[in-house]
């Protein structure tokens, strides 16, 4: 299959200038990027395919030479991308996404890491805890304090893991720039890239005499008290993430992240259907026949309710905006009050008898009409209301 223009790819024009190429690259990256995409193996091509496009057109000698001769002009093959890896493009171009190559934003704010990093010590692992909430947490948003056992910044070498200020000195390897050059063969030809330094880590400094607190680590093992704040509207088994309330990376790196899971705790009451909570009412076969008023539970609290003559089991009433917030600040579901007539098991011989005589009269005779909808039909109102 012939290869696509590159210009086409990225969407820029043949006179593009770099911030403008830079800028295209960014969005179709951020579109495709495998953290936005797992498991996607298209996006992931078109991933790499923009990242090719990329790598030829920012650099003059490569786009002068495609410009004239095409892809034959900076030896395209046939074989396509097979060469060109993920970590290659995010190790040349990581700058395009940010320190941590991800441009996924986790709600609050704070982005996943995939420990690519320039310079600065080694980042923190991440830590994952749970968090239960009732329907009515959920409904309102609630704030927890949660205490979480980590790895904090050692106090005494403020987390550079170093006896003091002259126990550091710049590393030999990577001469204090935290990172080496690298040069590798690719099917693009030779490709210049970056990676941490091995002997520093990306810290850039060698530490002569250790912390004796943290035995040159740069953090010790605490418990941290933390407050969550949980918006409105969340659903079970969302993750939610704090930025850099981990564990404290190695000789000053970064923190990691605090993922939090959600789980929602089962309802005496209620059921949930997306934004939509469900409530199951229970009518005695009077109540149903005659029509009554009657409180039920909402998740705001109770609410008087009025049943028609006649009502049927397997009638659905709504309450408007009775239901729970959506996690994106708009709108509000519903409370679907779903009828179940009431038989009872066991009969004393006075009511056996009054049954008995109802039995066979005839407005006790089933006998349904068109506006007696059967369950399918009720569920194609409940979906279309």
């Amino acid at each position: 299959m012939a290869q696509r223009d590159y210009y086409e790819i990225l969407g820029v024009p043949k006179n593009v200038d770099k911030a403008a190429l830079k800028k295209a690259y960014r969005k179709i990256a951020m579109k495709y990027h495998p953290d936005r995409n797992p498991d996607d193996k298209a996006a992931e091509e078109k991933f790499k395919e923009a990242a090719e496009a990329y790598e030829v057109l920012n650099d003059p000698d490569k786009r002068a030479r495609y410009d004239r001769f095409g892809h034959a002009g900076v030896n395209q093959g046939a074989g396509g991308r097979g060469g060109f890896t993920m970590d290659d493009i995010f190790s040349q171009f990581g700058d395009i996404f940010g320190d941590s190559g991800s441009p996924f934003e986790s709600f609050f704010g704070g982005g996943r890491s995939s420990g690519r990093q320039r310079t600065g010590g080694q980042r923190g692992s991440n830590i994952r805890i749970k968090v239960s909430l009732s329907l009515e947490d959920i409904e309102s948003g609630v704030t927890k304090k949660i205490k979480v056992k980590k790895q904090i910044s050692c106090t005494s070498c403020k987390g550079s893991g170093a006896k003091d200020s002259s126990s550091v000195k710049s590393c030999g390897t990577c001469n204090g720039a935290g990172y080496v050059r690298q040069v590798k063969s690719t099917f693009l030809g030779q490709m210049q890239t970056t990676a941490a330094c091995p002997t520093c880590k990306g810290a850039g400094q060698q530490i002569t005499a250790k912390c004796g607190s943290c035995n040159g680590e740069g953090r010790t093992l605490d418990a941290e008290m933390i407050e969550i704040e949980i918006p409105a509207g969340v659903e079970d088994s969302m993750q939610l993430s704090m930025r850099g309330k981990g564990n404290a990376g190695m000789n000053g790196g970064p923190n990691g992240d605090l993922l939090i899971n959600i789980e929602q705790k089962s309802h005496e009451h209620f059921s949930r259907d997306g934004m939509n909570v469900i409530h199951d009412l229970f009518l005695n076969f009077a109540d149903a026949a005659l029509g009554t008023s009657i409180e039920v539970p909402t998740l705001s609290g109770m609410v008087k309710i009025k049943i028609p003559a006649g009502t049927q089991a397997g009638k659905i009433f709504r309450l408007r905006g009775k239901g729970l917030p959506s996690v994106q600040s708009y709108g509000k579901g519903d409370q679907l009050i779903n009828v179940n007539i009431w038989t009872p098991k066991k009969l004393s011989s006075e009511e056996t008898k009054l049954l008995e005589k109802l039995r066979d009269m005839p407005n006790f005779k089933p006998n349904p009409g068109k506006s007696e909808k059967g369950f399918f039909e009720r569920m194609k109102d409940y979906f279309h209301e």
